[in-house]
């Protein structure tokens, strides 16, 4: 009976001395697990991840940039997310910062205000994020790079192929929104070009507004205003965006001057390209959105790995330091060229287009 006890409690040592360090052991191992989750958690998986802020995308091209993008994002092997702010330059801050929370690793910025705007740059360098602006400049802030087109340009190509056709008369300018430095650029080109015909008196400049928020109902209100104040005595009506420039045009029709009226625009919309053809809207302005997409994504890509863009080799001054910056060249499209610049790119189809 007691050789009995003594094995019996032999036994149960042997267990506790198996048992326990094996429960220690799990447990400091659960342990350890956590704490390694804890310190990843912003971003816990390996692949880059870049973050997409975008002002709206009520607008034709910027759902395309966005698409664009991401697939070159992703053949690169990084993860996008995307977020749009539909107009709302504080809804946009607050995604901005939503996705700085979540660990993206770059963040790119087509901004609702590049005023505002600087705010996300500065949240974002506080977490080591860089920030390209894609298309439209941030202001104010240590931006680190700047992605688009040669914009002076682009007002340049549309008052030239207006003057071209309509050389002398009444104009209206119709700019773009205020806040947007893009805007600001293009007005600087367009007048490059207008101001010998002003200063000869050859055009007059009847009426010169901005549509805050790049909105077409806002560009449709003041050309309906400028023909009232001026008798519908305007050749020209110098728009800034396809947008505005369809806007343009549906106060023209109302006074059955569509197509005898120059209208001007930008971005190649599918419904601008069809004006351009019908021959009611005298010219739009092609920005390749292949490229600046494609290239913004290895951009990003690249400043993730910890990599420069050596060929962000141009400066735009935003008001606070000379940003680094790649400019892409623009193209003018009118009905001579559609054929070649529109349907050869693949940007539209002939059938959609004619």
């Amino acid at each position: 009976m007691g050789l009995k006890i003594h094995t019996h409690v032999r036994l149960f040592l042997c267990i506790v001395l198996i048992v326990v360090p094996s429960v220690c052991m799990y447990h400091y191992c659960q342990h350890k697990n956590t704490s390694t989750f804890n310190k990843s958690q912003k971003n816990p998986s390996s692949k880059i991840r870049i973050g997409f802020s975008i002002a709206t995308m009520q607008e034709e091209r910027w759902i395309r940039d966005r698409d664009l993008f991401v697939a070159r994002a992703e053949e690169l092997g990084a993860e996008v997310v995307v977020q749009s702010a539909n107009g709302d330059e504080n809804l946009q801050n607050s995604q901005a910062e939503n996705l700085i929370t979540q660990g993206v690793d770059v963040l790119v910025v087509i901004p609702q205000n590049g005023g505002t705007a600087a705010a996300i740059v500065d949240a974002a360098h506080k977490e080591n994020v860089k920030v390209i602006a894609y298309d439209r400049l941030i202001n104010n802030c240590d931006l680190d790079y700047y992605i688009s087109f040669d914009n002076v340009k682009v007002g340049e190509i549309q008052a030239e192929a207006i003057v071209k056709k309509y050389p002398k008369g009444n104009y209206v300018l119709i700019g773009g929104s205020p806040t947007d430095n893009n805007a600001k650029l293009v007005r600087q080109g367009q007048m490059n070009i207008l101001q010998p015909y002003i200063d000869r008196g050859d055009i007059k400049i009847v009426a010169d507004q901005w549509a805050d928020g790049w909105k077409p109902e806002v560009a449709l209100n003041h050309v309906e205003n400028a023909l009232t104040a001026n008798n519908n005595d305007v050749i020209a009506v110098v728009t800034s965006n396809d947008g505005c420039a369809g806007a343009a045009i549906q106060a023209l029709a109302e006074q059955k001057l569509a197509g005898k009226v120059g209208v001007s625009g930008q971005d190649a919309d599918l419904a601008a390209c069809q004006r351009v053809v019908e021959g009611t809207q005298t010219v739009t302005v092609y920005k390749p959105i292949k490229a600046i997409a494609t290239k913004a994504a290895e951009m990003a890509v690249a400043l993730a790995k910890g990599k420069s863009i050596a060929d962000a080799n141009q400066k735009t001054n935003n008001g606070k330091i000379d940003v680094p910056s790649v400019l892409l060249t623009p193209v003018a499209v009118d009905a001579s060229n559609m054929y070649d610049v529109i349907i050869k790119d693949g940007w539209h189809k002939l059938e959609d287009v004619y």
